[in-house]
């Protein structure tokens, strides 16, 4: 839904024949006096890797890599589902959110590789000393690069089922070791109980989720933990990816690299020794090869990050309270993954197309937090896709908005995360009201509300507000005219 409105007899036009509109649109079930309902249902799912085979410790075996034969595994999942979201869980490999697919569209969020392939072998980078990339969103833990707990069984669980709600729980304790797991990696086990709840509610087009990390000994132990996502939003569901309009979102200005992937900051203006300038490195076009990239010196308390696909404005976002997951790693096989991409069957190699973002305690791989005696942390996210939005300024699990300001008017495109609650929509400059109406949520297309600035008067904020038609504040932001 879009609004332009040099007027305010315009706008309250404008907004009755949209909301009309919008009424009579079949695909806009949100309006539909029909309740919704949240689903919890068995299915399975079937995964091809490349032939390998790996020893009792998960260790791998040398000698065993056959890329020329392809062989097919088959998971059970648990999906979740409500009239926004369909949402496909993996507990037996990993403990994995691995799919969400956003039903007004029809498009998936998350990548998911189709043939798997091992790599890293004998390289020292990980913990088991290989890895296989899968996808989706799960925890990693107590080890960083992937940790040592993303090929492992987690235990599943039901806690909550009724036609509002559906939370469920994956967890493991880690209570094993790999004898030849390389020496940057914690020695033996770290007794760590990690549960990963996930919920799913009716009438909300967002899934939130919650890591709880427990130590149930009597010592402080040194641990990381770090929730992996690959995200290939507004991509098609039988062949996610992230396309070349992508663009990491992320209230951050700076990041740096390690020594051996510096390339990446080939050409950025140099902030400080170490830091870089991160707007070249939003764009998945501009990562000329692989590499990490670390928000510097972390996200400083912003609350979202993610993926927008400009090529059809579709997004996924990541809010959290990061003051808690303060790190924030990036990864990609570099755009070449997109550009040079080939057939998983015929040419199976791991350098595939999607971003990978990282939420760490830490700030960066390898720099250890540590975990109170008897204590525990506890890390809310939500997931909310977005569509319409060609940045995000402000998020939280209500709403996500980008909103800016200039001497020729103000702009104003956001994503309800409840499309069915009526809203009302106020912008204001001092004593001025540039905005003030009821707006419905468009869960297809998103909503762009655009009004004039009035000169003058020597406040230069512009003030929002977003409210149900109640009253209740669901979002507040202000912004500078420019």
């Amino acid at each position: 839904m879009t609004v332009h409105a040099p007027s305010r007899v315009r706008v309250c036009f404008a907004v009755a024949v949209l909301s009309a509109t919008f009424a009579l649109d079949a695909v806009a079930d949100a309006a539909s006096p029909v309740p919704d309902r949240v689903s919890l249902s068995e299915s399975t799912i079937s995964w091809s890797t490349v032939k390998y085979a790996t020893s009792a410790e998960n260790g791998f075996v040398s000698g065993s890599l056959d890329k020329k034969t392809i062989v097919d595994r088959t998971f059970k999942t648990h999906v979740l589902e409500n009239r926004y979201l369909k949402v496909t869980l993996v507990p037996e490999f990993g403990g994995r959110i691995l799919s969400i697919i956003y039903k007004p569209t029809g498009h998936e969020q998350l990548y998911r590789t189709e043939v798997g392939v091992p790599y890293g072998m004998t390289a020292g980078n990980f913990y088991y000393d290989w890895l296989m990339v899968y996808g989706g969103i799960f925890p990693t833990f107590p080890d960083p690069e992937h940790g040592r707990t993303w090929l492992k069984p987690w235990d599943f669980k039901v806690v909550k089922q009724s036609a509002d709600e559906v939370t469920v729980s994956m967890s493991l304790k880690d209570d094993f070791a790999y004898s030849a797991a390389p020496k940057q990696f914690l020695k033996g086990s770290t007794g760590i109980e990690a549960t990963y709840h996930v919920t799913l509610k009716a009438d909300r087009a967002a899934l939130d989720a919650r890591v709880v990390l427990k130590n149930p000994q009597a010592q402080t132990i040194d641990y990381e933990y770090w929730t992996c996502t690959t995200l290939a939003p507004g991509s098609d569901p039988n062949n996610p990816k992230t396309t070349g309009g992508a663009e990491i979102i992320a209230p951050i200005q700076a990041y740096s690299t390690p020594a051996w992937s510096a390339s990446l900051s080939g050409g950025d203006e140099s902030l400080s020794p170490g830091k870089s300038r991160f707007e070249k490195l939003r764009h998945f076009r501009n990562w000329a090869t692989m590499g990490i990239a670390y928000a510097a010196p972390d996200m400083q308390g912003g609350n979202f990050w993610g993926v927008i696909n400009h090529d059809n404005e579709e997004g996924i976002i990541r809010i959290a309270d990061n003051t808690v997951t303060r790190g924030l790693k990036m990864w990609t096989w570099g755009y070449p993954s997109f550009t040079n991409e080939t057939d998983a069957r015929k040419d199976p190699n791991e350098a595939r197309p999607y971003v990978e973002l990282w939420a760490g305690v830490s700030d960066q791989f390898f720099h250890r937090a540590k975990l109170p005696a008897r204590g525990d942390v506890s890390i809310p996210e939500t997931y909310s896709p977005t569509v319409g939005m060609s940045n995000v300024t402000d998020a939280n699990e209500n709403i996500l908005i980008n909103f800016s300001a200039a001497a020729s008017g103000v702009n104003l495109q956001f994503f309800s995360v409840e499309p069915a609650t009526p809203l009302r929509v106020t912008l204001t400059r001092g004593d001025a009201i540039l905005f003030n109406d009821a707006v419905t949520a468009d869960p297809k297309n998103g909503n762009r509300i655009s009004v004039g600035a009035p000169a003058g008067g020597n406040d230069d904020q512009v003030r929002l507000t977003i409210t149900t038609a109640e009253g209740k504040e669901l979002i507040a932001a202000e912004t500078k005219i420019k």
